[in-house]
């Protein structure tokens, strides 16, 4: 490991111009490249404390051994010569998106002399028309068998070709029609071209303008009686449409233009592109990365970006380039883009209308791809015993934890405080023996005191467990552990619905996991092992994932355990932690929504929906419900006396709300009606 003061450059070596860099490692290897508007300003930033530096960079400075830079005349330039140098070097730590499959294109060979429409796939080739990719090659092959009718270009190899010209016979299309037969001479190279270059026009989205010419030759065609012709006209338009309807309208006609939506977590990215164009969806295409870089959501758009149009050039890029996030120097990458069309591109941010909403639709297909890459990930045995393998080797297990519980503390400003409990099994979520929390030992924000009453209560009832079936001798709480009191049914603590007396079934309590993950840092990880401290529990693992920087703490310990990014076993603690959070949240804004639609009336015994809006309807409010005698609450059908006496006295035990203030004027404002049942 180097120490990046060892290579740093003298104060005032470095200009203060625009320009790419390059860290080189020990043995003159690249291992990162980017580009700066100021390379002095940007290569400080390398050189500081340690401590202060993201987990990735800090790995990448001290793996570093000396660092070069180019100074260029633009941001236009560096952006360029960045691409370049990650295309020639493979930098390590350099974000490089992957393709999750080999898409399909429909290429038409304009390089040659009779050009040629077929499937391609792989590097592209210079003279070659690309339209797709596709996400199949049979919608490409369907789409061509459709457009043939109108456009007969040729589809055959370069053997079937020449063999035709030898034998001078063409191919079963030629005698059906569905291709020109230039091979045998029927129609001449310029003749040919023309075809291909207006199934090149249609396919780019220029359809209107054969359509309508078709239409017309075919009114023509029946005006002068030529009926078959018109026929044929009338199929060939049929088939052009009906090779339209496979690509879903979505935008204006003339739209050309690509979507690009990124879903990322701490350690991976997906990137979904939707290519429209004419106004159609003609393509769609994902990627996968590993965050092998300190790099947040403009970075991400920026390196697909590069990874997109770096080769393309022309019509391959579109008008419009609509991205989730700019990057950090949009003006730049909008004049790199420009200069490989040809003309003007315009990169933005979709703000309303059919845009955004297709923009959503990338985004969901965004997060599906990253949750099926996980999904993946996780169901392969091999990985998962890796991961519970490496989580045993990084926090000193004896055994790999083959149930690992995680919880994690939630709330709004203090109010509302919950916890969750997930389990993991195996690797595998074990959603049957979740658990939710209520936390109900003091009252306001405390996450790390949350955390130890949580703890405590849930391995209070794994004791209790084992005294009861006998497998525990003597009571396990030392002096001085302080009990927590037993809940009523049904206020969201987790052991309510337990069976109490013995039925012959393993209670879902009675199991111990092997490792505890709270979701926090070093004060959460105390707590919890401080209420299994207090319990007598010795034998159960402690750890703590903090999210910021995906550090591992263990109790006792002043520094924690930075797992490799690669690592498959930090994967599944924070897929683990995810969990725990999601679990937690909804939990916790479900709760929320309840206190937020309660009413006085809801403490009322056997008063059910029906009769509540009954009430509220005949009185109007409230309000002058509460202020209305038995007597008139019992002119209320379907209210009796003994309802009607239990809702005087619920509505008498509430504290009233403090009046409402007209902060313009300072008036109070009297409630007389509104029919709210809060």
């Amino acid at each position: 490991m180097a120490d990046p003061s060892s290579y740093r450059p003298k104060p005032g070596q470095i200009p203060d111009s625009p320009g790419v860099y390059r860290f080189r490692d020990e043995h003159r290897r690249v291992i990162y490249v980017g580009k700066a508007k100021s390379l002095r300003q940007r290569l400080a930033n390398y050189f500081q404390d340690l401590a202060n530096l993201h987990p990735r960079t800090r790995t990448m400075v001290t793996t570093a051994a000396s660092v070069e830079w180019t100074v260029v005349a633009t941001e236009v330039e560096a952006l360029q010569l960045e691409y370049s140098w990650i295309k020639e070097f493979d930098p390590r730590f350099n974000v490089k998106y992957r393709d999750d499959k080999s898409y399909p294109y429909l290429a038409v060979t304009l390089n040659e002399e009779f050009p040629r429409v077929q499937v391609m796939r792989g590097a592209k080739k210079k003279g070659v028309r690309y339209f797709g990719p596709y996400g199949h090659a049979w919608a490409i092959r369907e789409t061509v068998d459709l457009m043939l009718r109108v456009f007969p270009v040729r589809t055959c190899s370069a053997g079937v070709f020449k063999n035709a010209a030898r034998t001078g016979r063409p191919c079963l299309l030629g005698y059906i029609g569905k291709c020109s037969a230039p091979c045998v001479g029927r129609v001449t190279p310029e003749e040919h071209r023309e075809l291909a270059d207006d199934f090149c026009d249609f396919m780019a989205g220029r359809t209107g303008t054969y359509i309508r010419r078709l239409e017309k030759d075919m009114m023509d065609a029946a005006e002068e009686m030529e009926y078959e012709r018109a026929a044929r006209l009338r199929d060939d338009v049929e088939a052009l449409k009906r090779a339209m309807e496979k690509s879903a309208v979505v935008l204006a006609d003339a739209t050309d233009a690509d979507l690009i939506a990124v879903a990322e977590d701490e350690l991976e990215a997906a990137v979904q592109i939707f290519h429209v164009r004419g106004g159609r969806v003609r393509g769609q295409r994902g990627w996968v990365t590993d965050k092998v870089e300190a790099v947040d959501t403009s970075g991400l758009v920026e390196h697909a970006l590069q990874q997109l149009y770096g080769e393309e050039t022309g019509d391959s890029v579109p008008k419009e380039v609509l991205v989730p996030a700019l990057p950090e120097d949009p003006e730049a990458v909008s004049q790199w883009l420009a200069g490989r069309r040809g003309s003007q591109v315009s990169l933005r941010i979709p703000q309303r209308g059919d845009k955004k909403d297709l923009m959503v639709t990338v985004q969901r297909n965004a997060q599906q791809a990253l949750g099926l890459h996980k999904t993946k990930r996780a169901s392969d045995l091999t990985t998962r015993s890796r991961a519970l393998e490496e989580i045993a080797e990084a926090l000193g297990l004896e055994t790999a934890p083959l149930r690992i519980e995680c919880f994690d503390i939630s709330h709004l400003q203090g109010d509302d405080v919950v916890a969750s409990m997930v389990v993991f099994e195996d690797g595998l979520a074990r959603k049957s023996e979740y658990r939710r929390f209520q936390i109900k030992g003091f009252e306001g924000q405390d996450d790390v005191r949350s955390m130890h009453e949580v703890i405590g209560r849930r391995f209070r009832r794994y004791l209790q467990e084992k005294e009861r079936t006998g497998e525990w001798e003597e009571s396990p709480a030392p002096s001085g552990a302080v009990p927590v009191p037993e809940t009523a049914a049904g206020d969201g603590d987790p052991f309510d619905n337990e069976p109490r007396e013995d039925d012959g079934r393993p209670k879902r309590f009675a199991y111990p996991p092997q490792l505890v993950v709270v979701d926090g840092g070093q004060p959460q990880v105390a707590a919890a092992k401080r209420a299994l401290d207090e319990l007598g529990i010795d034998d159960i693992a402690v750890c703590g994932l903090a999210k910021r920087l995906e550090e591992v703490w263990l109790p006792d310990d002043d520094d924690p355990v930075v797992l490799p990014r690669t690592s498959e076993g930090l994967y599944l603690l924070q897929r683990v932690r995810d969990e725990a959070h999601r679990f937690a949240i909804t939990y916790q804004r479900a709760k929320r929504a309840k206190r937020i639609r309660s009413s006085p009336l809801d403490a009322v015994s056997g008063l059910g929906e029906t009769r509540k809006q009954a009430l509220i309807k005949h009185f109007g409010s409230v309000k002058k419900l509460k202020q209305a005698t038995i007597d008139e609450i019992c002119e209320v059908p379907g209210i009796g006396r003994r309802t009607a006496e239990s809702v005087a006295v619920a509505l008498a035990s509430t504290t009233p709300a403090a009046p409402a203030v007209n902060t313009a004027t300072g008036e109070i404002i009297e409630e007389d009606d509104g029919g709210s049942t809060s």
